[in-house]
This record gives C-alpha cells, structure tokens and sequence, in this order.
C-alpha cells in the first residue's frame, strides 16, 4: 500500500457565493443602467436565481455577478449556467447551478490522464473525489503540478495532502 496520498475535490465555497451576490446587489443598486430596474438575484440552496427586465440587462447582470465572483476567489467554471427563459410580466428569469464535487465520468478522465501520462501513483475514484496515492511524495507533487497545468473542465482544489 502507498504511503502518501493526497484528495482531488471540486468544491466552491458558498459563503463566499453569499458575499459575491451582495456586493453584486449593491452594485446593481448604485449603477446608472440599473436604475428603475427589477433586477434581483436570489440565492436558493446552490442556485442562484437572477431576473432582469429584458435579455440585455440579463448580460450585465451576469457580467457584474460574475466580476464579484471572481474577485471573491470563486471560479466560474462551478457554475452551469441555464438558459434565460420568459418570466411574468415581459421580464426575464435566469438560474445558475452551482457544481459541487467531481463528476464520475471527469474523475474517470482524470485518472487515465495520470495513468498515461506514467506517474508512479495511483488514483482511486472515492464518491466524488479522487484520491491520488503514491510511495513518494515528489511523484505526488509532480501530479498536482500535471493536474494544475492541465485544464479538465472544473475548478480543482487539492486538499488532505498526507
């Protein structure tokens, strides 16, 4: 059995979602193009419902929610996001799904790229979550490094390092 190990998770960090959306709020309620607007956005759970009068305030709305995201250190690719669709009242209603965790099929992915690329470690698929194992600590750093250079479609965090 291997000695060291470490975790590939894909997690966002709601809190940090919360104080995106209200500084994204307080934003919206300062900026000229959003004055006498019904734009909202509501955080239900790990959805985020946005509403906006018609598609193009919709565009800024995300363009400013996606702003406070990435300054508050929340990678975009967590998110899925749906198509705008018709609302009550001629406005126009949005969601965004928030991803947790990593898909089977991407951990999957992940782990042929490690075995192919020949590292000396090994990767197990545990719920939804990778767990990269290894004799040598330097060949799990070389991992993190690959997994880092390489771009598989969802935010990577590399946690439990051991």
């Amino acid at each position: 059995m291997a000695d060291y190990s470490f975790d590939v998770v894909s997690k966002v960090d709601m809190q940090e979602v919360k104080n995106a959306l209200d500084q994204a709020e307080r934003e919206i309620g300062t900026r000229y193009d959003f004055k006498n607007t019904n734009c909202s956005m509501e955080l239900d759970g790990e959805k985020i419902e946005l509403h906006a009068d018609d598609e193009y305030r919709m565009t800024a709305l995300i363009e400013v929610v996606q702003s406070k995201l990435i300054k508050r250190g929340v990678d975009l690719k967590s998110f899925d996001y749906g198509a705008p669709e018709p609302a009550s009242k001629g406005t126009v209603r949005q969601t965004l799904s928030v991803k947790q965790g990593i898909p089977t099929d991407d951990a999957k992915k992940i782990s042929k790229r490690i075995k192919e690329e020949g590292f000396k470690a090994q990767a197990q698929i545990q719920g939804d979550q990778l767990r990269v194992s290894s004799k040598s600590k330097d060949d799990l750093q070389k991992v993190i490094q690959f997994l880092k250079t390489n771009d598989f479609d969802i935010p990577l965090q590399f946690v439990n390092y051991r």
